[in-house]
């Protein structure tokens, strides 16, 4: 799996104009599935995304977890970060798991991430989307499972 996070001040994912999902302080998490993604990598991904230390203490230091703030997240699927760019002027995505299964997957990790604590609010798979925040920081993070 891979997982582009951002924090965020605050972000919305609209689709046809209507709000979807939305977070305040906390995570925008795009994420893409891959081939041979399985529940045990997804449910291992939300902890990982809500105990790393992103987020400021008093001291300015990025000491504090998401779920250390209290934070929400913003689940959106993107399985565009399986783009393969190096052959032509057109991206491949043969690397990003089948829509089905890729579906299931994504709902896995947002249950996982909502079962340890975090507000989460959802994109709606498949759709054409609209997302906005405010990025905090800028801040920015990118995960891979397969570089574990």
């Amino acid at each position: 799996m891979r997982a582009l996070l951002q924090r965020c001040a605050r972000a919305e994912v609209r689709v046809g104009g209507d709000v979807v999902g939305s977070a305040g302080r906390g995570l925008v998490i795009l994420l893409g599935v891959g081939h041979g993604d399985d529940d045990a990598t997804a449910t291992a991904l939300a902890r990982r995304v809500a105990e790393l230390r992103i987020f400021d203490d008093a001291d300015g230091r990025t000491n504090l977890s998401l779920l250390d703030v209290g934070g929400d997240a913003l689940v959106v699927s993107q399985f565009t970060l399986y783009a393969d760019t190096r052959r032509g002027r057109r991206p491949g995505f043969t690397d990003a798991a089948a829509p089905a299964e890729a579906e299931r997957i994504y709902g896995v990790f947002a249950d996982a991430l909502a079962a340890l604590g975090p507000r989460v609010g959802r994109g709606r798979f498949g759709a054409e989307m609209e997302v906005e925040l405010v990025n905090a920081g800028p801040f920015t993070i990118w995960l891979d499972t397969a570089d574990r």
